[in-house]
């Protein structure tokens, strides 16, 4: 790869055309046109929450480095940024008026509301920038190695320079644009940022089967996203129609996973509403994260519920009672191995030998109290489920 160094470009002359997209939220062009800022395999535009774009032009006002920007040379007359696309964007949109900085009495001031000194040294500051000219692995690979300093590039983020091209390109227009009208629809289920790639990530992990690099290398020269989007909104118009209640721990489950285990069965939506609302009004359910799976499974694994165990001072309790009863009569303290025909028949277990039962099993309605436990030994115990 060939790099050369330019130090006569100002921040003018990269503001000369420069173009931002605020529904898209991404600087497009730069230098007259002749600057791409933000191609392909870049990320989308992050610094525009009034505190890192805002540091960026205080660092020009202050002299301090901006750092070194790195461009793609891909042809004589044209440059794309590699590196450096979050501190052009954040410039060129100071001097075009789209967001203010706070002067030193703590006013905001707009770059045509400031004074005519400010204005020509944010102008003429000079840039530190690399032109890069190389192959199109050697470009990405270059690309990976600069974002590893900084706000680091996240993985979805790595695959789409990796894979960019007209797939990646028609997939961020749909899942990363966050003007989007159904990015409100997709939030009840989907955590993250849509800028950072979360929904997209989201939605390729869901066709893919979480084989995301693969599918991408697969459809990297496709033309539509017709299966992408397909299957993604069909898992989605699943999850809507069996759960008629948006709650907010349903975001973020694994509901690719859930929608395979799941939807061929039958469901009535009613019906799962009324039980989410009783598991909801429980007591014992400690994880209400685990609700969903739990009712789309059966209502058989209590595991996913984390249900309520009995405290120490209940175990010793009963243990202690079982434990008197059962020497009383020359039996086991365990109840299943009183009525068994080993050697355990007879054992009286130690209460760190034991584990805490629900008598009337909790997914069957049992109330965890000191009436509705039994110690068994651990062997039986975990054997008996909710049996």
């Amino acid at each position: 790869m060939i790099t050369t160094l330019r130090t006569e470009i100002t921040v003018k002359e990269i503001c000369d055309g420069f173009v931002y997209n605020e529904l898209e939220g991404k600087g497009l062009f730069g230098l007259s046109g002749k600057l791409t800022i933000q191609p392909e395999y870049q990320r989308n535009y992050i610094y525009a929450d009034g505190v890192r774009d805002v540091r960026v032009i205080e660092s020009i006002l202050k002299g301090y480095p901006l750092g070194l920007i790195y461009f793609n040379k891909p042809s004589a007359d044209a440059l794309e940024v590699l590196d450096g696309q979050q501190r052009i964007t954040s410039f060129g949109r100071y001097v075009t008026g789209k967001f203010a900085i706070k002067d030193e009495n703590g006013m905001e001031q707009y770059f045509a509301g400031i004074a005519q000194d400010k204005q020509e040294l944010i102008l003429n500051t000079k840039l530190l920038i690399y032109e890069c000219e190389g192959t199109e692995s050697e470009i990405k690979e270059w690309f990976k190695t600069i974002n590893i300093a900084g706000v680091p590039l996240n993985n979805q983020e790595l695959l789409n320079a990796v894979y960019s091209g007209q797939f990646v390109t028609l997939a961020k227009a749909k899942f990363s644009y966050s003007q989007n009208a159904n990015v409100q629809k997709w939030k009840a289920y989907i955590s993250g940022s849509v800028d950072r790639q979360a929904y997209l990530e989201q939605a390729l992990e869901w066709v893919s089967k979480c084989t995301i690099g693969d599918y991408m290398s697969k459809h990297r020269k496709d033309d539509n996203i017709n299966e992408l989007e397909t299957y993604f909104n069909t898992v989605i118009d699943w999850i809507s129609t069996v759960f008629l209640d948006v709650e907010s721990e349903m975001c973020g489950l694994e509901w690719g996973r859930l929608y395979e285990a799941y939807h061929k069965n039958p469901y009535s939506p009613t019906v799962v509403s009324e039980k989410i609302k009783s598991l909801y009004a429980d007591p014992y359910v400690k994880s209400r994260r685990g609700i969903f799976e739990y009712i789309l499974g059966g209502s058989t694994d209590s595991k996913l519920l984390d249900v309520r165990v009995y405290d120490e001072a209940t175990k010793k309790s009963i243990c202690a009672k079982q434990t008197a009863e059962a020497e009383k009569k020359g039996i086991s303290n365990c109840s299943y191995c009183a009525i068994g025909h080993d050697a355990n028949k007879t054992k009286i277990w130690k209460l760190a030998e034991m584990d805490a039962d629900h008598v009337s099993a909790w997914s069957k309605g049992g109330a965890t109290d000191i009436k509705n436990c039994e110690m068994l030994c651990k062997s039986h115990n975990r054997a008996k489920g909710n049996k």
